[in-house]
């Protein structure tokens, strides 16, 4: 059987004059791209030239909605009823949708970004709200969670397709919530320091936390910040060390059900 992962990246974050991260080499290297949708990041003319490159590699679109903090950059936590983070979220792929189809792709995957994200993997029922309202726009939209956490409960009760997700470049804390940026050591910064912990986790099915017990998860896919100055660099030793262990990278295809399984998705239940 053969072995199979997802390499992810967060971009299309830059504004107007103002530039963040290097989307175009890591779409070379990345097979699903998380594209700002104008709230935490982003602006039309981004959006429609990320889109147009991600669909022009055959890189999987996502739609990565935020909180509406462009000065923050999504990264500060608000506090909305549910009703509202839905409409926040529908607002957003909406955008990311039309901005795909304009430029020949289509938007097959949804992930949160930032504080909205954090939030959301301590409490299901604020995950379930956006979710939802993602799902109410596209019923066969692929949700990427937080591998373990409340953003995973949430999608197994909704019944979606999903897929669980590890960091190259974030340190975990025992729970398998992300540490908090503040805290040192919390953003891995060396490249070869994220390629050897991705291949000791998705070899074992495992979060390994800086401190605590391995945590198994269900990982489809794995992630790099676009906005970290070395997240080229940490693209290529993550990919190298992928492939130097014979596991090939594609798309992920979601998953559905409540059995947790250990491990890569391996074969056509998903890669």
């Amino acid at each position: 059987m053969s072995r199979s992962v997802d390499l992810n990246a967060d971009m299309g974050e830059s504004f107007g004059p103002w530039v963040m991260g290097r989307d175009a080499e890591l779409l070379a290297l990345v097979t699903s791209a998380n594209i700002a949708c104008g709230a935490h990041a982003g602006d039309p003319d981004v959006m429609a030239r990320t889109m147009a490159m991600a669909a022009e590699r055959g890189v999987g679109i996502g739609a990565h909605p935020g909180f509406a903090d462009l000065q923050g950059f999504g990264r500060r936590q608000m506090h909305l009823n549910h009703e509202s983070l839905a409409n926040l979220i529908r607002y957003q792929l909406g955008a990311a949708q039309a901005m795909a189809r304009a430029a020949g792709g289509r938007v097959r995957h949804l992930k949160l970004h930032g504080a909205l994200a954090n939030m959301c993997a301590r409490d299901a029922a604020m995950a379930r709200a956006c979710y939802a309202g993602a799902l109410s726009v596209d019923p066969d939209l692929i949700i990427t969670v937080l591998a373990t956490t409340a953003q995973e409960e949430a999608v197994r009760t909704l019944g979606c397709a999903w897929a669980g997700e590890i960091f190259a470049d974030r340190a975990y804390n025992p729970d398998a919530t992300l540490l908090d940026r503040s805290v040192p050591g919390a953003v891995i910064h060396d490249p070869k320091v994220a390629g050897a912990r991705i291949i000791r986790m998705v070899k074992a099915g495992t979060i390994i936390p800086g401190d605590g017990v391995p945590v198994p998860a269900m990982i489809d896919t794995i992630c790099l910040h676009g906005d970290t100055p070395e997240a080229v660099d940490i693209a290529r030793a993550v990919r190298a060390a992928l492939e130097a262990e014979g596991i090939t990278l594609c798309p992920f295809d979601g998953r559905r059900g409540a059995a947790r399984r250990r491990g890569l998705v391996c074969s056509g239940d998903g890669c």
